[in-house]
């Protein structure tokens, strides 16, 4: 089976709705994971609830470094896609097995200031423009995924 690792900076917010949506849409296909360059060791709430207003479980959702995939006994990672874009900008652990890499840059939902509402859209937008994308990544086969591919699902 196929895996994707998304990181981000913190890991509390898009990497984590990237993880669920993806091991939610891919039915087995594919693994998810996350992790962050510099986790806050806590899930936002709000990614969680956007999650579960789209009847996504994410029990086992938590902060993690990034270093845990770099590490000999790791998940093989076949693909690896930040969403953020000062994660896309950090040097990056070397990777054992060499993945794919592409970047899918959404804006941080959990850096918006303002009411709970617009914090619940921003969460809501992230969400939507995480799921498009994921789910054309999985219309794709695996062996026609390449590094183009990946990056036009993101936009670049």
């Amino acid at each position: 089976m196929k895996s994707v690792l998304f990181l981000c900076t913190g890991n509390s917010a898009r990497s984590i709705l990237a993880e669920a949506y993806f091991n939610h849409a891919a039915r087995g296909r594919y693994r998810a994971f996350s992790a962050g360059s510099h986790p806050t060791g806590v899930v936002n709430p709000l990614a969680l609830q956007t999650l579960e207003r789209h009847g996504i479980a994410a029990p086992a959702a938590r902060s993690k470094n990034w270093d845990e995939f770099a590490q000999p006994d790791a998940p093989q990672i076949d693909f690896v896609i930040t969403v953020c874009d000062s994660a896309a900008a950090e040097l990056c652990p070397i990777w054992p097995g060499h993945p794919l890499k592409a970047h899918w840059g959404v804006p941080d939902p959990a850096a918006l200031t303002g009411t709970d509402e617009q914090k619940r859209r921003a969460f809501e937008q992230a969400f939507t423009v995480l799921a498009r994308r994921i789910d054309l990544f999985l219309a794709l086969l695996a062996e026609k995924l390449d590094k183009k591919s990946l990056d036009e699902i993101g936009g670049r």
